[in-house]
């Protein structure tokens, strides 16, 4: 079964993460800095079979708009434009980022692992990820 991957989307760097085959597992995969993304997303397509991508939507609390909402909705467009063979799925991302830094915590990490944004943007399009397969079983 193609593998499904997750994007949190920043302006500076953007968390991956990704299914195993069998869609049971999701799994950080990798930060990226933003301009660079396109191209490391080609690059993984076009080795791993890969069914669709999930968008991890910035709202507010109470469901409106955020700051970026407008930038990822953009960064959406462009993504089914370079990937018409993929679907993409925007998902609300309320909470990851909080979870992402809870999860740090728990771990036991150093406080200078919990400084490193790159570490809870994979934790986070991790989050995001096992969030939907939760949501989408089989």
């Amino acid at each position: 079964m193609p593998r499904v991957i997750a994007i949190d989307h920043g302006l500076k760097r953007t968390g991956l993460a990704v299914t195993d085959p069998l869609r049971i597992i999701a799994t950080a995969l990798d930060t990226v800095p933003t301009p660079e993304l396109f191209a490391y997303l080609k690059a993984y397509v076009a080795r791993e079979q890969v069914d669709g991508f999930v968008v991890g939507l910035p709202v507010n609390l109470d469901g409106r708009p955020t700051d970026a909402t407008a930038a990822v909705q953009e960064f959406i467009g462009h993504l089914r434009r370079a990937f018409p063979g993929q679907w993409v799925q925007p998902v609300d991302e309320r909470f990851t980022s909080r979870m992402a830094q809870q999860t740090l915590m728990a771990s036991g990490k150093g406080r200078m692992a919990r400084r490193d944004k790159g570490q809870l943007d994979r934790i986070s399009a991790t989050i995001l990820l096992q969030s939907w397969l939760d949501a989408n079983p089989g």
